[in-house]
């Protein structure tokens, strides 16, 4: 007798960005409640691959909820039902014998599908690349002590920094929002000393690679902070928004 779980898979399948896709049913048997959600999908896939079948597409690195590339959708929650967590570190002892689990893609217009379960996300490298960097000599590591930032400054920057660019708030807002993501990384810097000098800047040309992008406005509905893998709080979105009016009369004042 087993104590494997037997489960009924709904996955996306699309061969690329311009065909059209449709969830295929799988089924998946004697699966260890030990194993995480990927490893159940490589279970799959070595089943398929012996038959003769292609394999499902998805990304993933890490597998330890760090680089933010195993990106689907769990029965509609972005990274499956476990709060603050990546799929990869989602484990089949979440889910129950004869479940039928439903996997799809992250949908964006921003996001682009290439391939079954894989985006392409590269938009978030671009609005990265509009700002989310500072430009400061900072040199060796200085002492711990050595400029003074407040405590309450530095954890807040800490907590914004912890975002993996995963994109889930993307995938869980109905306007396919990437306001959370943008704001943690305006956030983390507008905090900090060192990102002070082009904060202003930084903010107006993000928001405007984003708005380029097609992502959607936020309305503050928080779904992005339900389904965010690392738990990056919406109050780093009033922070982008204060940010963006500051420099925004600032640049009609030159």
């Amino acid at each position: 007798m087993t104590n494997g779980l037997n489960l009924k898979l709904k996955i996306w399948r699309q061969k690329n960005q311009s065909s059209d896709g449709q969830l295929k049913d799988y089924h998946v048997k004697d699966i260890s409640p030990d194993m995480s959600f990927l490893e159940m999908l490589d279970t799959l896939n070595e089943e398929l691959e012996s038959n003769g079948e292609e394999p499902v597409a998805f990304e993933h690195d890490c597998r330890e909820g760090i680089c933010g590339s195993c990106s689907m959708v769990v029965n509609g929650k972005p990274h499956g039902p476990e709060r603050g967590t990546t799929v990869c570190q989602l484990h089949m002892r979440r889910f129950s014998d004869g479940d039928t689990l439903v996997i799809e893609p992250w949908r964006a217009k921003a996001f682009p599908i290439i391939k079954d379960l894989v985006v392409e996300r590269s938009a978030f490298d671009r609005i990265i690349a509009a700002g989310g960097f500072i430009t400061a000599r900072t040199g060796s590591a200085p002492d711990g002590n050595a400029v003074q930032i407040p405590k309450e400054h530095a954890e807040l920057a800490m907590d914004a920094a912890a975002c993996i660019g995963c994109g889930a708030c993307v995938a869980a807002c109905k306007n396919a929002s990437a306001m959370l993501f943008v704001a943690a990384k305006v956030s983390h810097l507008s905090l900090l000393p060192q990102g002070k000098v082009e904060a202003r800047k930084r903010v107006l040309d993000m928001v405007k690679v984003m708005d380029q992008e097609g992502f959607g406005n936020c309305t503050n509905t928080q779904a992005c902070e339900v389904e965010c893998p690392k738990e990056i709080k919406i109050e780093n979105i009033a922070r982008l928004n204060r940010e963006w009016i500051k420099a925004s009369a600032a640049a009609r004042d030159v």
